[in-house]
């Protein structure tokens, strides 16, 4: 599968942006889909997940109650609406697409994302 983000861009503190993840090729909904970022100097770090059927979803720590991830089957497309943006979400953000079971900690394991867009970059000044 074939996935490409977009809908990054430059944001104020407090600011909300919503990133697209589309994905061709395979089928799009047998796939789970996830949500990670890096900053300059950091480890890649997960952010938000949801599964196949978009009942279930998952999320960091750290964007729990600001950040949604949905999913849309018909249109092939993942999104993350991001609010209440905080400088220390800037970063580089990807999608990908894993096909492994429902395990709770799963989600957030980047080495089971077999597929991966290219980055879409999140600045949020200050």
């Amino acid at each position: 599968v074939q996935l490409q983000a977009s809908g990054g861009g430059l944001v104020q503190t407090g600011g909300s942006l919503r990133l697209s993840c589309a994905a061709s090729g395979r089928t799009f909904s047998a796939y789970n889909m996830g949500w990670f970022r890096q900053a300059p100097g950091k480890e890649r770090e997960f952010v938000a997940a949801i599964g196949w059927s978009g009942a279930g979803t998952y999320y960091a720590d750290a964007v729990k109650g600001r950040f949604t991830i949905s999913r849309d089957n018909a249109k092939n497309t993942v999104y993350l609406q991001m609010d209440s943006l905080r400088p220390e979400d800037t970063a580089v953000y990807s999608c990908a697409a894993g096909a492994f079971s429902r395990r709770i900690d799963n989600y957030s394991n980047y080495q089971l994302y077999g597929y991966w867009g290219q980055g879409t970059q999140v600045t949020v000044s200050s």
